[in-house]
């Protein structure tokens, strides 16, 4: 019997789930598949085997529950497609799902005294957690559940749809809502271990999470109302200095728009501590800014520079570069007939702007200020750093978790006051936007050229964009010269004895040693954040485009799922992946992995909400012209809709790798002596005292992301719309020129 091409990808899964179940080992082995000795221990291992040879050599029948589903799955891809088909795979594939979850939870560390049961002599000997055998066949059982479900009628019987939503809704599972919540429910439990409603109450209500009121100082206020004031400040400021910014780059013919491509995203790039460190040279008490007003006026030098002002500029330093990568994405992608079309019924450029252009801006601004947002709530080293008295979430939960008090309930119960924030801020966001239409990417021929800004709009954007840029390059230079002087503060001598210390080369007999102190943790940092990178992208671009494109129940859960890693604290999301992955089934503290997990679904928001953003510009006409021409879901996906989502894929790439090389509070609690990363490896360095080290190492990583950057962005390349370059237009002439612009034809 021929085998019908529409039941090829069930057969596929089938094939790859019993080959798992039989080649690979089932289990987790200490030093991975580069420990095995030989195929031989494939089959005589102990806990190095395969399932099948676990089954029938080892005394483990119970593996056996995850192979008969996968049978039942060659058997119904010889069915013919429809709802019996479905319903044997949607069923097969859900118990076997469930009975490897179930084996692999029960039957997990050795267990002194176990209770009486089938399996008890199992639960007293213990078995180590999932290995690739295992992960590769839950993988085919949920996709074999996902294909059942589609037969079914879910999805609009498409398989691709039904495989990457039950697929991404896993991970978010696995890996964000149950470490997550696992984490927070520590909030609800007293110092007894027992439930209890009224902890959480009793750990948040007092006078300094809440204040007594704010008519006085910051410091009154709380630290839940300095949050919230300081998220809503740092929102709103990066989202219209991000915006500025990409306004100036693609709607001006500005000369400073090559230095701003390369300054815009510098804080993005920038190791933990750098820009902090920067600000206090200028600002701090014995900074440039104070030395100056005391030299000009005889004031003495204070410490004005510390509170919820550095706080406020250090993020709106770091975070805005991530608004700009966001909007500028939208504003390329919207459409210059719009705008010809309301300047030929004679609107001004100026009231183009502001009733054509910055509407179909929408998603992009609400979409960077709820990053921005975030990001300010989640944030704990610049209010450490420049915060002085000024008191945040953040740094409470920090306190708490690696303080004397070491209280992991009370910071499970302020990191839930941080997720009520952001689920508050995602409602707002989601309602501003509501069933509004922002498509101006469609099918049809769009040769237009983009509208240049109004006279005084670019004034205005240039007056607060070239002062950023210049105030950024001072930062900058002030930060680096730490690295170069041969002790900062005492000895301003220049010398590279700090770069040989950390990057030294040995050629001895034709090979190279590498034997400076930092070469370890950066090619570790390197190798990871590589793997880390594409796999955010690509997962962020297809939860956004199931967000978009695809209607299933349960959407809003899964959306804000992808965002819960972001707000919380990075601390909070650290200690709970050692909780959650320290034992069987899913037994990974310790490696290189767990650190790779951490980083793709930390980064994933920003992939996820710059895919959002871009998607609202896309008309859905596109997918259903490729559609009615036979390609299939997934070749649409990859062929038409991916190369218009160049920005958003340039954006989450950039990020995802930049902040996988920098990132230090949701990995501090990861790392191992072997899995050392470049910031872990900065903040030590910094903790001894050896500033110029830890300066000239964070010199070679903003070298090295710049140059990666630079590559990712030549790389991707930009999005071809059909339309005319802006060189063909005269500079900046103002709105008397826009409003003769050439109308699309």
């Amino acid at each position: 019997m021929k085998l019908d091409p529409h039941n090829r990808p069930i057969a596929l899964w089938s094939v790859v789930g019993l080959l798992a179940f039989c080649l690979p080992p089932w289990h987790a082995l200490p030093d991975g598949l580069a420990g095995l000795q030989g195929v031989g221990e494939l089959l005589a291992g102990h806990d190095s085997s395969s399932a099948l040879a676990q089954v029938l050599l080892h005394r483990r029948p119970w593996l056996a529950l995850a192979a008969w589903p996968l049978l039942a799955g060659l058997l119904a891809m010889r069915m013919a497609p429809g709802v019996a088909q479905g319903r044997l795979l949607a069923g097969c594939g859900a118990l076997g799902v469930a009975g490897v979850l179930l084996q692999g939870f029960a039957i997990g560390l050795p267990a002194a005294d176990p209770a009486p049961g089938l399996f008890a002599a199992a639960v007293a000997a213990g078995q180590p957690g999932f290995g690739w055998g295992a992960m590769l066949v839950l993988g085919a059982l949920l996709m074999l559940t996902a294909f059942g479900a589609a037969r079914t009628g879910a999805f609009r019987g498409d398989l691709f749809v039904a495989a990457a939503v039950v697929g991404a809704g896993s991970l978010l599972l696995a890996f964000v809502a149950l470490p997550v919540f696992r984490s927070l429910a520590g909030a609800f439990l007293d110092d007894g271990g027992q439930f209890s409603a009224g902890a959480w109450f009793a750990r948040i209500a007092s006078e300094r999470i809440w204040g007594v009121g704010c008519l006085h100082s910051a410091r009154s206020c709380g630290v839940a109302w300095n949050t919230l004031a300081l998220a809503t400040l740092t929102g709103l400021t990066t989202t219209v200095l991000g915006t500025l910014l990409a306004l100036v780059e693609n709607r001006s013919a500005s000369r400073i728009r090559h230095a701003l491509r390369f300054l815009a995203p510098l804080p993005i790039i920038t190791p933990p501590f750098v820009v902090g460190l920067g600000l206090i040279l200028l600002f701090g008490r014995a900074g440039l800014v104070n030395q100056l007003i005391e030299w000009a006026f005889g004031i003495e030098p204070t410490r004005w520079f510390y509170g919820w002002f550095g706080v406020w500029l250090a993020q709106l330093f770091a975070f805005t570069p991530i608004a700009f990568l966001i909007v500028r994405g939208v504003i390329e992608g919207i459409s210059p007939s719009l705008e010809e079309a309301s300047q030929t019924l004679r609107a001004d450029a100026w009231r183009t702007f502001r009733h054509v252009t910055f509407p179909l801006m929408l998603p992009g601004l609400t979409n960077a200020f709820l990053v921005g947002f975030i990001e300010s709530i989640a944030d704990f080293g610049n209010p450490i750093i420049v915060g002085g008295q000024f008191s945040v979430l953040s740094t409470e939960i920090f306190f708490a978790i690696v303080g004397a008090q070491f209280d992991q309930g009370r910071a499970a119960a302020l990191a839930l006051i941080l997720t009520v924030f952001a689920l508050g801020v995602f409602a707002v966001q989601r309602g501003i936007l509501g069933r509004r239409n922002f498509t101006t990417v469609s099918g049809k021929g769009d040769a237009g050229l983009s509208m240049r800004l109004p006279d005084g709009l670019r004034r205005a954007a240039l007056c607060v964009v070239v002062p950023w840029l210049v105030f950024t390059l001072v930062v900058y230079v002030f930060a680096f010269c730490g690295g170069f002087v041969q002790t900062w503060g005492r000895n301003y001598t220049p010398t590279l004895a700090h770069f040989r210390t950390a990057f030294s080369v040995v050629v001895e007999g034709g090979a190279v040693q590498w034997v400076g102190v930092a070469w370890d943790s950066l090619f570790t940092t390197v190798r990871l954040a590589a793997v880390a990178a594409p796999l955010t992208a690509g997962l962020g671009l297809l939860i956004a485009w199931l967000l978009a494109r695809v209607q299933f129940r349960g959407q809003g859960a899964f959306e804000f799922s992808a965002l819960m890693a972001f707000a919380i604290p990075g601390t909070v999301l650290g200690v709970s992946y050692v909780l959650a992955f320290n034992a069987p089934p899913f037994e990974m503290t310790g490696t290189g992995l767990i650190i790779v997990l951490c980083f793709i679904f930390r980064n994933l928001p920003v992939g996820v909400r710059a895919g959002s953003a871009a998607f609202k510009q896309l008309d859905k006409s596109l997918d259903e012209a490729s559609l009615m021409l036979r390609a299939s879901t997934a070749r649409t996906l990859w062929s038409v809709t991916l190369p218009l989502l160049k920005p958003a894929l340039a954006a989450s790439l950039i990020y995802s790798f930049v902040r996988s090389m920098t990132t230090v509070s949701a990995v501090i609690f990861l790392v191992t002596a072997q899995t050392e990363l470049a910031t872990t490896f900065i903040i030590g360095r910094v903790g001894q005292g050896d500033y110029g080290v830890a300066l000239a190492y964070s010199t070679a990583l903003i070298v090295l992301m710049a140059v990666v950057t630079g590559l990712v962005q030549w790389r991707v390349g930009d999005r071809r719309l059909g339309r005319r370059a802006a060189a063909a237009r005269r500079p900046d002439t103002g709105a008397a020129d826009a409003r003769h612009a050439p109308a699309a034809t």
